[in-house]
């Protein structure tokens, strides 16, 4: 919009009248002009990144190349229209051929480079390409809204819903989080009984499904794993922890008959 409906209409009406005004408004669409810089620069630094990511290089190099080839072109015209004597026909056409580059890349990018991006990038790349554009800054233009792509939000979710959330939020892993009571219920209806003891041998959780197979109280909790087991049976323990820790094996499963029913551990 500025080059159609300021800068070309002004250099027309400078070609055509001796007029120190038009040359002023001239000047300055180009300095409005070189705030394609901001956007040249998110896109070198915010979205190139994440295309590399995904093995898309040469596109992106190439590109990068023709934007400083452009950014030195716009540059050019400034210094061309502040010289004192300046060729009007040899500005204008230095001018005319810098505009020409602009739009190129902005139907390389509308038809190219944006629709391999939309294909390629994830939701979460980018709203952080979002979130770090304010850093670089924007041409022309600055939103005047946040944008939130269309997704849950969880702690907002648990509030609505009467959930109180673990400590001050949602218990949170790689791939997700949950509320307390959410989690709780998820190990407690897996159809196995599951007793977690930490990296010193001690207790420190087990589910309460509700066929369980082991008896398991509450007073368990924070004893060591040996002590928990009959005297008989504590060396075998003793033999597996030390098996699992020293890496000499990363699992250890075998069947005893527990009545009727043959239970595998």
């Amino acid at each position: 919009r500025l080059i159609n409906k300021k800068i070309k209409p002004n250099l027309e009406q400078y070609l055509q009248e001796d007029d120190a005004d038009i040359l002023v408004k001239l000047k300055d669409n180009l300095e409005d002009l070189l705030e394609i810089d901001k956007h040249y620069s998110r896109k070198e630094n915010l979205v190139f990144p994440y295309l590399e990511k995904y093995g898309i290089t040469a596109p992106p190099q190439v590109m990068w190349g023709v934007d400083d080839e452009i950014r030195a072109a716009i540059k050019e015209c400034v210094q061309s229209f502040s010289n004192t004597s300046l060729n009007k026909r040899e500005a204008a056409e230095q001018l005319e051929a810098a505009l020409d580059r602009v739009e190129e890349m902005i139907f390389k990018e509308e038809n190219i480079l944006f629709p391999m991006a939309l294909e390629t990038l994830s939701e979460d790349e980018w709203l952080r390409i979002a979130r770090e554009s304010a850093e670089i800054g924007f041409c022309l233009y600055k939103p005047v809204k946040e944008w939130k792509p269309k997704r849950v939000d969880l702690e907002e979710k648990a509030a609505q819903e009467g959930e109180k959330p673990a400590g001050d939020g949602y218990i949170t892993f790689e791939t997700g989080s949950f509320t307390q009571p959410e989690l709780e219920a998820m190990l407690n209806t897996l159809p196995v009984d599951i007793t977690f003891v930490d990296k010193d041998g001690i207790v420190k959780y087990f589910s309460q499904g509700q066929e369980r197979i082991f008896a398991r109280t509450k007073a368990v909790i924070g004893r060591e794993v040996s002590n928990c087991h009959p005297p008989a049976s504590v060396h075998i323990v003793e033999n597996i922890v030390a098996d699992l820790k020293s890496g000499k094996k990363d699992h250890e499963d075998f069947w005893i008959q527990m009545g009727d029913r043959f239970v595998h551990i």
